[in-house]
């Protein structure tokens, strides 16, 4: 989602040089996006202070001459390194105590701006200044040859259509649609004639194991998790001819790459983080308690997964199919 806003800083402020700050497992990805020019690892993890080792960083970056820095998260941490490494101006929305070390603090009104990233671009413009009516799109960069290899080392046919599931969630349980109706959805395509792939990382591979068993081991049903680098698995996203997904890191990739992708949403809102893709179909729970924002289900029922069955989502699939979208 922070792609759309680099877009913005290029396409508004010509001539503009973009490094990011991040953790470091994200640095495959921002190699992948074209208006980034260094991608700069934290080196703390998340909840970390390490007021030393910020200081340090900052005074490390200090004689970069940055003129201003972007604050996407609102901790009062992730504003330390800005100001030890004096970048004159610091603008950020107004969290956790960040007087005096931001001096562009904004206050957020959530109204106005509901989206995660219209939240991000607005930090690119002048206070007050009204945001565009229409943001522009992510785009991952694909390396073609790396997503030929990588294919043929995983067993994918080239002369059949591709479906990619991408079942796990880091944030927590609550998001997960039930192995089980993925497994369903599998069996479906498989049965079709397509091939299927199950992606995620080595924390995904319970579920993904699960899903190809309940799938009979299936030759054409692939288990990806784990198996993979985040670049390769970029790659390997964009041969898709569709990809479901649930509200996750590997959804907002699919969706930077503009697969045809349906997304099913429970304790997490589209409302808030939608997939960023025209070529999106959206599966959202409307049961009374979603959505929760909670990482497991509070009442232990996991209603707003449970009560979305297979057949939905399929029917959404194969509707997004019908309408001829780009492949």
């Amino acid at each position: 989602m922070s792609q759309v806003l680099y877009i913005f800083l290029q396409q508004t402020r010509p001539g503009v040089t973009i490094d990011v700050l991040a953790p470091a497992w994200s640095e495959p990805l921002l190699q992948r996006m074209p208006e980034v020019r260094n991608a700069i690892p934290m080196p703390l993890g998340h909840g970390e202070l390490g007021l030393g080792r910020r200081w340090r960083l900052g005074r490390e970056l200090g004689p970069r001459g940055y003129d201003q820095a972007l604050l996407l998260p609102n901790s009062f941490k992730s504003a330390l390194v800005p100001l030890f490494a004096g970048i004159p101006r610091r603008t950020g929305w107004r969290g956790e105590q960040r007087y005096g070390l931001l001096n562009d603090l904004r206050v957020l009104d959530e109204q106005a701006l509901p989206l995660m990233v219209q939240r991000f671009v607005a930090l690119g413009q002048a206070p007050g200044e009204t945001l565009p009516a229409r943001l522009p799109a992510p785009r991952l960069a694909i390396d073609r040859e790396q997503a030929l290899r990588c294919s043929q080392q995983m067993g994918m046919a080239p002369d059949r259509p591709l479906l990619a599931l991408c079942p796990g969630a880091e944030f927590g349980g609550a998001k997960r649609w039930p192995d089980t109706y993925y497994a369903g959805l599998a069996d479906r395509y498989l049965e079709k004639g397509w091939q299927v792939a199950l992606f995620g990382s080595v924390n995904d591979q319970p579920v993904t194991a699960v899903i190809r068993e309940l799938c009979g081991g299936h030759p054409r049903c692939l288990d990806l998790a784990g198996r993979t680098r985040l670049a390769e698995a970029v790659d390997l996203l964009s041969l898709a001819t569709a990809v479901v997904s649930n509200d996750s890191g590997l959804m907002h990739i699919a969706a930077a790459l503009a697969r045809p992708l349906v997304v099913v949403y429970g304790a997490t809102s589209p409302g808030f983080t939608p997939p960023l893709n025209d070529n999106a179909a959206i599966v959202a729970s409307d049961i009374d308690c979603t959505p929760c924002f909670q990482r497991e289900c509070p009442l232990g029922h996991h209603g707003c997964m449970r009560y979305t069955p297979m057949e939905r989502v399929a029917g959404e699939l194969e509707s997004l199919l019908a309408r001829g979208v780009s492949l």
